[in-house]
C-alpha cells in the first residue's frame, strides 16, 4: 500500500472517515523501555519570536551568525566566553552577522531552542518576518544556565521567566552566567511561507514542524515520520492524540522519550516551559498484506 498516496485521498474527508482508515490500515504497537516499562518523559519546546534589526545600533547589539569558514576544520571551535573575548574569534566571524537583538538572553533562547522567528527591520526601515534556523555549534560541551544559577541559590526553578528576572536585578553578572554555557549555536536564514505562516521550522525530517502534532524522538528508537499515539497527563498537558515523530535533540534519548513541539511565540513558550510530565506511546504501522 502507498501509505501516503491513499492519506492524501482523504484530505477532505470526514474526522470519522480518516479514524476508521488509520483503525483498518494500521496496526498500534506499545513502546517500552528496555526495561519493560512503559513510562517515560514528555518535555516541550517551541519556536521564540522576537525584533531584531539587520544592522548593529543603539538597543540591537547581539548579533547571530552564520557558521564561520574555519568549523569544520577547528572542532570544537572556540567557547562561548573565547568568542566574547579573542580577537581571533571575533575575526572569523565579522561579516557573519544575520541579525543582531536587544537582549542577550533572548538570543541565548534561540541558541537553546535552535531556531525562531525574528521581525527584522532593515537599515531603510522596511520590516518584515524571517526565520533563523540551526546550522550548526561549536561542539563545545553544553551546559544548563538555568541550573547553573539554581546552584548558586540564585533562582528556584529554571523557567526563562526566572532567568530573565535574575538577569533584570543582576546586570553585571549576565555574561558570567552566559559564559557558564561553552556551546554556541549558529544559524541561517529561511524565508517564512507566504502561503501557510503558521508552519514552523523545519525538524530533522526536513520537513516544517506543526504545533501540537509534531514530536522530537530518539531516531535511534523510532524513525522519522512514524505516527504515534501519545498519551500524557499533567498540570499543564492532559491530552491523548495522534502525534507524528519528525524532529530530534541532544536531550532526546531512550525509547519513551519525547519533545512535544508547541508552537511559536511568547504563549507557546510559556506552556513549553511548564512541560516535564509522565508519558506513554504507541507507534501505528501499516499492515502487511497477507
Amino acid at each position: 500500500m502507498n501509505t501516503c498516496a491513499e492519506l492524501n485521498k482523504l484530505s477532505n474527508n470526514s474526522e470519522i472517515d480518516k479514524q476508521i482508515w488509520l483503525q483498518n490500515n494500521f496496526q498500534v504497537y506499545a513502546v517500552t523501555n528496555t526495561n519493560g516499562n512503559p513510562d517515560g518523559l514528555l518535555t516541550s519546546y517551541y519556536e521564540p519570536e522576537f525584533n531584531a534589526s539587520r544592522t548593529a545600533k543603539n538597543g540591537y547589539e547581539v548579533p547571530l551568525y552564520r557558521t564561520p569558514a574555519t568549523l569544520q576544520k577547528q572542532k570544537p571551535w572556540f567557547t562561548r566566553k573565547e568568542i566574547d573575548t579573542l580577537a581571533e574569534a571575533k575575526s572569523q566571524l565579522r561579516g557573519k552577522e544575520i541579525v543582531y537583538l536587544a537582549d542577550p538572553i533572548d538570543a541565548l533562547i534561540l541558541h537553546i531552542q535552535g531556531s525562531g522567528k525574528v521581525r527584522v527591520t532593515e537599515p531603510d526601515g522596511r520590516q518584515s518576518w524571517t526565520r533563523v534556523a540551526f546550522a550548526g555549534t561549536n561542539e563545545q560541551a553544553y551546559k544548563s544556565v538555568g541550573r547553573w544559577l539554581i546552584d548558586q541559590g540564585a533562582i528556584k526553578d529554571a523557567s526563562w521567566r526566572s532567568i530573565k528576572e535574575w538577569a533584570s536585578r543582576n546586570p553585571n553578572k549576565v555574561q558570567e552566567m552566559l559564559w557558564a554555557n561553552p556551546r554556541f549555536v549558529f544559524f541561517k536564514e529561511e524565508a517564512i511561507s507566504e502561503t501557510d505562516p503558521t508552519l514552523g521550522p523545519k525538524g530533522a525530517q526536513g520537513v516544517p514542524l506543526t504545533a501540537r502534532r509534531s514530536i522530537a524522538i530518539d531516531p535511534a528508537s523510532m524513525p522519522y515520520g512514524t505516527p504515534v499515539w501519545l498519551s500524557t497527563k499533567g498540570p499543564t498537558l492532559n491530552e491523548n492524540r495522534l502525534m507524528i515523530a519528525q524532529d530530534t535533540g541532544s536531550a532526546i534519548t531512550g525509547a519513551v522519550r519525547a519533545d512535544y513541539y508547541m508552537g511559536s511565540g511568547f504563549q507557546a513558550g510559556e506552556l513549553a516551559s511548564q512541560v516535564k510530565q509522565n508519558l506513554r506511546y504507541w507507534v501505528l504501522q501499516p499492515k502487511t498484506s497477507n
